[in-house]
């Protein structure tokens, strides 16, 4: 590595006019060697003992910040070094330093293999490295498994199998038994689960990794006790729910054995945590680990210039692929411009680096259990849609990603088994406002005989890669007009959408309202939502029947009739109804809950945010998920069994958990059941 700095260093030297390493008439050849690889030497010790030592000295600097002073740290660093060598004529101009010291930084990163899948043997030899200096530092691991758990967040069942198919995912076809040669024996196997009714990562995560996701209708959802909006993606919300969540199940979580949460909503009971939303709820706490794993990552300078330059590689990118869907006049489409290319940049890039540099991390040493999620898929669809060219090259990405985890799993200090699951899909589809012209609040004050705004404001998307980007700056996550505590008219509704579920609540009834009580206030109000094209079907309370599905053409069947009459539920496919049921017992399940058409024959539903790929609410492949585990492992259901809920998953990963030796979740830990 010395050797190729050095040279790095005398080719810019001869290229960059303000860069050099002799004085102008000093013409040995011998001089200007010796001092490139002094030069060299000194820049490679300052990074290796002062570079750490910055970085914990700018832990109040936001992350992403601190990307961007990568280069000028490494270039200030490079001055220093010049200075130290002792031929006193090597000097760069301030900007020739920034420059030098990210080439070399970037050679660096380049030829040590950090963080990029090679299968050549210069990267298994630095594994090797890796694992051997974890070794000689920590005691000797246990001989029985971990578990490592990697959530694909967004990737549904069938777009997994799709991408195996078209070669995208070679890692999880030769898992599958399906790689190029053919006839491989499989060592995992895929099995699907179905999303209760809120379809997205807040209540799907939140039961995977505590038990419990009781009392979570929807991503976003008005609290009447508390007349306060809670948002899974909020950090506040986060460790509210998670405390919920603990209270109801009596236990931490899935990871409060010797457990690492890295890129998760939830802690899951870890002790190691990184990039955890529910514990980054302080702007300035110096406590605050939720962005440790940062700055863990960006301590080695050649991991941080090689995640700036592939930062910056895909803004074009993405900049680039929305101007082509633009000139094609490409439909369904919404705005991706703003800072989408930078937080689209940050979920496929930073934090995919960070999360996969602290798994592996984790597995060297020699942790028993840990939790990652994933991001960058469930981003890209939101805007750009499910299929396309643009995702696919996001699904090569983690297929990669799982191949770096699988290769470090070889050489760390105990066996590992690696369980790929996801915690929702997503399904394609234009917005409710662009099939249309107006939104679910513009329908609903419609509805109440409310003015309608000729411009109404649009409904920002709530993907979870914003809520990441903005705790990294420690700018709180409140989106577009959505305010924390609603300052609205107590008589005006509150529309809240989370994918192609709406919901809709009146701040000033204490209680959640009746059917009756909404006719009486508002006589044309769901008669004018259940009839719309756009919607499917409404749940609403009624004093006659405890709970009843509204449809159009006057179709209402109360909850317990549905198995027989399914009515406008038919669609939806099986559980739908038990699902709606087990939504209607949630104390703040909305006055109104609203779930969009849905297309069987094409799997299309309508959000009501600005996603052309969506999910959250029932309709087509957002409600089907994967869980791909090793055969070893036993099978998550018997067969002609459905795997249902996030709660059945969590119970099946802990069971998973208990089958191996050693440390494990406590027994009495099993969740408590959930009530009527």
């Amino acid at each position: 590595m010395w050797a190729v700095t050095t040279v790095t260093m005398l080719v810019l030297a001869g290229i960059l006019p303000d860069f050099q390493l002799q004085s102008a008439d000093d013409e040995s050849t011998t001089r200007l060697a010796m001092t490139a690889a002094l030069g060299a030497g000194a820049f490679g010790l300052l990074s290796a003992l002062v570079w750490p030592l910055l970085v914990r000295l700018l832990l109040l600097v936001p992350a992403l910040v601190l990307g961007l002073l990568v280069f000028f740290l490494n270039g200030s660093l490079l001055i220093v070094a010049l200075r130290l060598v002792p031929s006193g004529d090597s000097e760069a101009a301030p900007e020739t330093a920034v420059i030098v010291a990210a080439v070399m930084s970037a050679v660096a990163s380049a030829t040590g293999g950090a963080l990029a899948v090679r299968d050549d043997d210069a990267y298994r030899r630095r594994l090797y490295r890796l694992a051997d200096r974890r070794r000689r530092a920590l005691p000797p691991g246990p001989s029985s498994p971990g578990t490592v758990f990697m959530q694909l967040d967004g990737v549904g069942h069938d777009l997994l199998l799709a991408a195996v198919g078209k070669g995208l995912m070679p890692t999880v076809a030769r898992w599958l038994g399906e790689g190029a040669g053919g006839g491989e024996r499989p060592t995992h196997r895929l099995t699907a689960w179905r999303t209760d009714w809120s379809s997205q990562t807040g209540a799907s995560q939140l039961g995977i990794l505590h038990g419990s996701n009781h009392d979570v209708p929807a991503f976003r959802w008005y609290e009447k006790a508390a007349r306060e909006v809670m948002v899974c993606n909020r950090p506040t919300s986060a460790a509210e729910l998670q405390r919920r969540a603990i209270d109801r199940t009596g236990d931490g979580g899935l990871l409060s054995a010797d457990g690492a949460s890295r890129g998760n909503l939830f802690s899951g009971g870890a002790d190691e945590q990184a990039l955890v939303l529910s514990i980054a709820t302080k702007r300035r706490d110096r406590r605050n680990r939720s962005r440790a794993g940062y700055f863990a990552y960006f301590s080695d300078p050649a991991n941080a210039v090689r995640t700036a330059l592939s930062f910056i590689a895909e803004v074009g990118r993405e900049i680039g692929q929305s101007t082509r869907a633009r000139v094609r006049k490409a439909r369904p489409r919404v705005s991706r411009g703003g800072l989408y290319p930078f937080v689209r940049a940050f979920a496929t890039v930073v934090e995919r680096d960070v999360v996969v540099a602290a798994v592996m991390g984790d597995m060297f040493a020699g942790r028993t259990a840990v939790y990652a999620d994933l991001v960058a898929y469930d981003e890209v669809a939101h805007h750009s849609g499910p299929f396309g060219r643009d995702v696919d090259k996001v699904l090569e990405r983690l297929d990669r990603a799982l191949a770096l985890i699988e290769k470090a799993a070889e050489h760390a200090p105990r066996p590992y088994r690696l369980v790929v699951l996801s915690d929702h899909g997503q399904s394609p589809g234009e917005t409710f406002r662009a099939r249309y012209g107006l939104g679910l609040g513009d329908l609903v004050r419609a509805g109440c005989g409310l003015p309608v705004p000729r411009r109404a404001r649009r409904t920002h998307s709530g993907a979870e890669a914003r809520a990441a980007v903005r705790a990294a700056l420690r700018r709180p996550v409140e989106e577009g007009g959505e305010q924390h505590r609603p300052s609205r008219r107590r008589s005006e509704p509150i529309v809240l959408a989370s994918g192609n579920l709406g919901l809709v609540s009146f701040p000033d009834v204490p209680h959640r309202m009746t059917k009756e009580e909404i006719d009486a206030r508002h006589p044309a109000l769901l008669t004018t939502l259940a009839n719309h094209p756009g919607v499917g079907f409404l749940l609403v309370r009624s004093e006659r029947h405890g709970g009843v599905v509204l449809g159009a053409y006057g179709a209402e069947i109360p909850l317990e009739r549905l198995d027989d009459d399914p009515g406008p539920l038919e669609v939806f496919g099986p559980g739908a109804a038990d699902a709606v049921r087990r939504t209607h017992s949630f104390p703040s399940t909305a006055d109104i809950m609203v779930n969009s058409a849905y297309d069987p024959a094409d799997g299309e539903v309508l959000a009501f945010e600005e996603q052309i790929g969506s999910h959250g609410g029932l309709g087509g492949a957002q409600g089907r998920p994967f869980l791909l585990s090793p055969v070893a492992l036993s099978a998550p259901v018997d067969d002609g069994q459905d795997l249902v809920g996030a709660e059945h998953v969590h119970r099946v990963l802990r069971r998973w958990l208990r089958e191996a030796n050693g440390p494990q979740v406590p027994v009495q830990a099993e969740p408590r059941e959930r009530a009527a």
